[in-house]
């Protein structure tokens, strides 16, 4: 009595027949005859492998501790070859990576192998999709899922971060002195500017306000007729004979300005 299997769609069966492959089959409907046939089932959907810790050993000789994480799948169209080629190609992928791993990371110094996560995780995934071609097996994506670096290193990195905020504290201090002295300069700057553009105007408008003075009295000597500046200097004259001195010379303008005022001249 045959037995009918439903192959779902992310499924295919390979049958043999007494023994002897006949092929890959689903998804939908496949008989399976007993004694006759003998199936096996392979899932074609993408599976993610967790690779336990491993301890490897960097190119600078760090023992570093690391895991992660295999996305593979079967590929369909080679779905026999996981079949025919590998007993248990999930076994196999987690042997060959961990394999593959040490073999990368040794090659890379430990400062590498912390701070360059994803160009290892695509050295992995290109390694490990080659070699397991050969059991139909399409690895899709690698994930490092934590690396973990010996106590001593550990230390010192912490140190390290330490010093770095310490260093950025005083970074950012300096820049801040430095933005408050250029404030305080700049504002002394304009200070001294407006001082000085004061001490100008004030300079300006007292030198035009002396010559208002000097053009008002330049008018009103003008208004001054030739006797009354006679008469000022006679009586200028008068004031200094009233003094004990006996001689008194005088200029020869002063002469001709008197002459005015003597009867007959």
């Amino acid at each position: 009595m045959p037995i009918i299997n439903f192959i779902r769609d992310y499924q295919r069966v390979a049958r043999f027949r007494f023994g002897r492959f006949e092929g890959m089959k689903g998804p939908g409907v496949v008989l399976k005859i007993p004694i006759l046939h003998q199936i096996m089932r392979v899932d074609t959907r993408t599976e993610v492998l967790d690779i336990p810790k491993q301890t490897s050993i960097t190119k600078d000789n760090a023992a570093i501790d690391i895991d992660f994480l295999v996305y593979m799948r079967v590929d369909v169209n080679y779905a026999e070859k996981a079949v025919i080629e590998v007993e248990d190609y999930r076994l196999a992928v987690v042997g060959l990576a961990t394999t593959t791993l040490r073999a990368i990371v040794g090659d890379i110094p430990l400062d590498d192998v912390l701070s360059q996560r994803d160009r290892i995780n695509e050295m992995i995934r290109v390694r490990l999709d080659h070699e397991t071609e050969r059991w139909g097996i399409k690895v899709t994506n690698v994930e490092i899922r934590e690396l973990i670096p010996p106590r001593e290193i550990q230390e010192a990195m912490n140190r390290q971060m330490s010093a770095e905020r310490v260093r950025r504290a005083v970074v950012l201090e300096a820049e801040g002195n430095r933005q408050a002295n250029i404030t305080v300069a700049e504002g002394e700057k304009q200070a001294v500017i407006l001082r000085a553009e004061g001490g100008r105007q004030s300079a300006i408008l007292q030198a035009e306000g002396l010559a208002q003075a000097l053009e008002t009295i330049s008018a009103e000597a003008k208004k001054v007729d030739a006797n009354t500046m006679g008469l000022q200097y006679l009586d200028a004259i008068k004031k200094l004979a009233e003094g004990p001195g006996s001689k008194f010379f005088f200029p020869l303008e002063l002469t001709k300005l008197v002459e005015q005022f003597v009867p007959g001249k």
